[in-house]
């Protein structure tokens, strides 16, 4: 065989190899621009098509109506750290720093369902979301952000609570997967994120383990939606993107960028729930970065291949006067 026909051989066997497809690079554009200090705790509203999300150091609840483009904000008498429609009409829950309220969105009447880590002044309550069976699981964070005295905490209709984990410093993505058997949570701080085993009968958990490690170096985990492929979807603070996980290989599948440094939360939205939502911060920048994203504590979104899934509501919360406390953390 001549040094021609060997070249051409290899040319040939070299043509055909399978080319490695390099994922498109997504980029997510304004969806409502404001400057927000704090945007967090996302959460698509699929019965009226809307959007909650909340400004916690700007102490105000927000519905977003991609519709029109417009945003009602709601002033909080306190930061608030999360926000879950219930199943009762003009109803949300939202966590504020004192404990766990019901608002009435058309009134803004606003009452008190648990006094959950009232008692505790060097914490607040952050983000949190609905299990299948419509119990808010709402976190706690240290104020110094380096001290493990937060708490995970599972909310009834009737503002029982139950403490579920303990030594949290800054609770915030929590999802369920599709099927309602795993629960996946972030403890920031920790830079991973757990999975655990969730018992639909008892409403518990339990197998604690790490799934997904995320390199120092890519952003602090913060909030997080799933899609109908139990594909994770997390935001990284001082990370500037959206960053999609596989929880089952631990390994990184894509990133979106966001002109924000700080990307807080995001949520699947929209009638085919294939657009996402994604809420930003404009606090913790140098003055380099304020000027290179000036768009930083706006509303962003992308369209995506992928559909992501209804979130669970809030049980139609009872408030009475009998708050009761269990704790049930698990080891």
């Amino acid at each position: 065989m001549n040094k021609i026909t060997v070249f051409l051989l290899l040319f040939f066997l070299m043509s055909c190899k399978k080319k490695e497809v390099t994922p498109t690079e997504l980029v997510a554009e304004i969806a409502y621009k404001t400057p927000a200090k704090l945007g967090e705790g996302a959460f698509w509203d699929y019965k009226n098509n809307q959007l909650y999300w909340v400004d916690i150091i700007g102490e105000s609840l927000n519905i977003y109506n991609p519709e029109n483009n417009t945003n009602k904000e709601i002033k909080m008498p306190a930061p608030i750290g999360t926000v879950v429609p219930s199943e009762e009409k003009n109803t949300v829950i939202v966590a504020l720093n004192d404990g766990v309220y019901v608002v009435n969105v058309a009134t803004e009447e606003i009452t008190k369902l648990t006094d959950v880590e009232a008692e505790n002044p060097g914490t607040r309550l952050n983000d949190g979301k609905c299990d299948p069976n419509g119990n808010l699981w709402i976190g706690s964070m240290d104020y110094s952000q380096t001290n493990p005295g937060g708490n995970l905490y599972k909310v009834d209709a009737q503002g029982n609570v139950d403490k579920m984990l303990g030594n949290i410093t800054i609770s915030n993505g929590i999802v369920w997967s599709k099927d309602g058997k795993t629960m996946y949570y972030i403890d920031t701080p920790t830079t991973n994120i757990r999975a655990f085993d969730y018992d639909k009968k008892t409403s518990t958990i339990s197998n604690e383990r790490v799934v997904v490690t995320i390199p120092v170096t890519e952003g602090s985990p913060d909030g997080m939606a799933i899609d109908e492929n139990d594909m994770l979807w997390v935001g990284l603070w001082n990370g500037n993107c959206i960053a999609n996980y596989n929880p089952k290989t631990g390994k990184l599948i894509q990133k979106i960028k966001v002109p924000a440094h700080n990307v807080t939360s995001c949520a699947f939205g929209g009638e085919d729930l294939q657009t996402l939502y994604i809420t930003t911060s404009s606090l913790d920048m140098t003055e380099e970065e304020t000027a290179k994203y000036p768009l930083a504590g706006s509303l962003f979104k992308i369209k995506l291949d992928v559909k992501g899934v209804h979130s669970d509501f809030f049980k139609k919360p009872m408030p009475n006067d009998s708050l009761v406390m269990h704790d049930k953390t698990q080891h």
